[in-house]
């Protein structure tokens, strides 16, 4: 089954979503987009690691997404987080750029990490995405009482002798294995996309965070698969079509809640 491009793609799109939806309800509700664009961009780097030493991308990228994730996460709270995220993601863009221009081996496509080239995956490459996204979600599942008493009241986690700093590492760890399985697939220019806007899109049809979680999850591999067919068929890129159609459902989501309420609403006054 792996040895058709196709499938492979699939595969690799749907393991990337299934984890980066129910972690992107966290980075969501901890408002950690500019944190998550700050690693995934500054994990370009890690791209020019794999590359010097032959290593799976994902591993090199898993390694300085993890060092560069610990460091922002120990920085920002000392420093004004938007103005130091925000410094801290474009000059990590410039710098991984560089580092992946000047690597002395063969040609580098600079655009298959910054969009991805979800097509170009392997059956190796394939095996990491599952196994990472398998670690994330199992570990989610572990730490889901834990993550979401200390995201959502943090004085009312530490009442209940939960140590909020250990489950923000946990948070930190696991969004640095989704940088490494994601690059591949939506490039580093669009992970954060594709963990913010899943979330973001259901957040309104959801009742409960667990919902969330799912439906995140269930849109994001609808896209993932989505993306892959519309580009097969347009000949467009993969992974900006994948973000594209979760843009999409947002869109009407929030247009439809919107005309909901409105009536409602003219009723009430």
């Amino acid at each position: 089954m792996l040895d058709d491009f196709l499938v492979r793609a699939a595969l690799a799109g749907v393991g990337v979503a299934l984890a980066a939806g129910p972690l992107g309800c966290f980075v969501l509700w901890r408002r950690m987009a500019y944190f998550s664009d700050a690693t995934a961009h500054g994990a370009l780097c890690g791209v020019a690691l794999s590359l010097v030493l032959n290593l799976p991308i994902a591993v090199g990228v898993l390694f300085i997404a993890l060092a560069l994730a610990l460091l922002l996460s120990n920085m920002s709270g000392r420093m004004a987080a938007d103005g130091f995220l925000g410094v801290f993601a474009h000059g990590s863009l410039a710098f991984g750029l560089l580092a992946v221009a000047t690597v002395p081996s063969a040609r580098v496509d600079l655009s298959a990490y910054l969009l991805g080239d979800i097509l170009a995956v392997g059956p190796r490459e394939v095996i990491l995405i599952w196994v990472g996204a398998a670690v994330v979600l199992l570990g989610l599942f572990w730490r889901w009482s834990s993550l979401l008493t200390a995201t959502l009241d943090p004085d009312l986690a530490v009442a209940a002798g939960i140590r909020p700093d250990r489950e923000k590492m946990f948070l930190t760890v696991a969004l640095a294995i989704v940088v490494a399985v994601a690059i591949q697939v939506v490039g580093a220019l669009l992970i954060g996309a594709l963990l913010i806007l899943p979330a973001a899109a259901m957040r309104p049809l959801a009742r409960s965070p667990e919902a969330l979680a799912i439906l995140a999850a269930v849109l994001g591999a609808a896209s993932a698969l989505g993306g892959v067919l519309v580009s097969m068929e347009t000949d467009l890129p993969t992974g900006p079509t994948i973000v594209v159609l979760a843009l999409g459902v947002f869109v009407v989501v929030h247009i439809a809640v919107s005309l909901r309420r409105t009536p409602a609403g003219r009723q009430s006054r």
